[in-house]
């Protein structure tokens, strides 16, 4: 499996490389523009990301323009949805208004910091990833 963590915070990143990096090849973005930099590099390279996890707080591109902008670029390049990727909204906001709208623009999956390693897990298991035993 190939998984993007995007935060700007080196702790989270590090934390979130730890609990998915048996899961296969994990990279990372400090915010939202990196990460966009990221998804087309991989699909120009015909080696998409299948998981992104993404932080709402970031500077320069937060986490809710990055969503948009990368089911935008998925809409331009004709990936329709099941063959997208799926994305793991993983930010310290838990009012319903970010909520919705991560789930309004597409997002498969909602956790609020920090960041439980089973309940992360359980996630990435319950969008149909095989986990290895």
């Amino acid at each position: 499996m190939k998984i993007l963590v995007v935060d700007d915070n080196f702790v989270n990143r590090k934390v979130l490389v730890k609990f998915l990096e048996h899961l296969g090849e994990v990279d990372v973005a400090v915010n939202g523009r990196e990460a966009m930099e990221a998804i087309k590099l991989g699909h120009v390279e015909q080696n998409p990301y299948e998981l992104i996890l993404l932080d709402i707080m970031m500077p320069e591109m937060d986490g809710q323009e990055t969503l948009q902008a990368i089911r935008q670029y998925e809409k331009e390049h004709e990936i329709y949805t099941s063959d997208g990727v799926k994305i793991i909204m993983v930010t310290a906001l838990s009012d319903s208004k970010n909520i919705m709208h991560a789930f309004r623009y597409g997002c498969e999956n909602y956790i609020t910091k920090p960041v439980d390693r089973s309940k992360l897990l359980e996630a990435v298991r319950n969008l149909g990833f095989e986990m290895p035993s």
